[in-house]
């Protein structure tokens, strides 16, 4: 790792990697070095910056405690155990295959100056690119995350209503045609740092490789930059890493979330 990589790493697990985490949430608890974290929908998600040098026996006793915490919470159903390729943890694979947990796909972490993304972008005659700014635009963008990422619709929609109303400076964005969005996605800038994060990038599969996503990018980028924030994150598919690559986006390590079902009604 050369040393701008190990500069923008060090800045991600020292600015992001707490409670910064846990932006909208409906609870948060510690767990010796684990954030244990409370989302609306029945969301449980964990997180850490390191598991304070734990060894195997160490790791596989807060995967326990991390479990049991959730499980006697009636309101959770999913819980997200977010990891980085980069850690010190021994056999937390395992120890989390042991517990029901399943991964999902890895993602890239990828990092760069806000700047480099705020460009020029046109878009295809008929696009339209703005913030959503009422429940119908919202609508709009989470029937199009439902559509790409085959999730339901509703649990989504109702989480960031929540968090809207909070004004925790979340921003929504798509980019609509024809009265139907085909490509959105969210800005999260996190207080107290210098990131802003890109997060849930989609867009409609007749309508990609025509640069709606790079614009809404952009766009995110300089509502990032109005809001004092000068450095991008995402955790990015291998579609949309290209993308970010593209700017001078540096990709800092890995992430795979595994996840666990927990009271399940029926």
């Amino acid at each position: 790792m050369n040393d701008e990589n190990a500069r923008l790493l060090a800045a991600y697990d020292r600015q992001l990697r707490t409670s910064a985490e846990a932006q909208g949430a409906l609870a948060l608890n510690r767990l010796g070095p684990l954030w244990l974290v409370k989302n609306a929908g029945g969301r449980g998600f964990i997180t850490y910056r390191d598991l304070d040098g734990a060894d195997a026996d160490g790791v596989r006793k807060l995967v326990a405690a991390a479990v049991d915490h959730y499980r006697a919470d009636p309101a959770i159903t999913t819980v997200e155990w977010k990891t980085r390729g980069h850690d010190h943890a021994p056999e937390l694979h395992e120890s989390l295959l042991e517990h029901g947990f399943t991964p999902e796909e890895p993602e890239s972490i990828m990092i760069g100056d806000a700047a480099a993304l705020a460009v020029d972008v046109p878009l295809p005659d008929g696009v339209a690119l703005h913030r959503v700014e009422d429940e119908a635009g919202l609508r709009k963008f989470c029937e199009l995350e439902a559509v790409v990422f085959g999730i339901d619709a509703e649990p989504l929609r109702q989480a960031l209503q929540e968090r809207l109303a909070q004004d925790d400076l979340l921003e929504v964005w798509i980019a609509e045609a024809d009265g139907v969005a085909v490509s959105g996605g969210r800005l999260e800038p996190v207080p107290g740092t210098e990131f802003a994060g890109i997060w849930g990038g989609a867009t409609r599969p007749g309508w990609r490789g025509r640069g709606i996503y790079r614009a809404l990018t952009a766009a995110r980028a300089r509502s990032a930059i109005r809001l004092g924030r000068t450095m991008i994150n995402s955790d990015s598919t291998e579609g949309s890493r290209p993308i970010l690559e593209r700017y001078g986006f540096i990709k800092v390590s890995t992430t795979t979330p595994y996840q666990l079902t927990v009271n399940a009604a029926g």
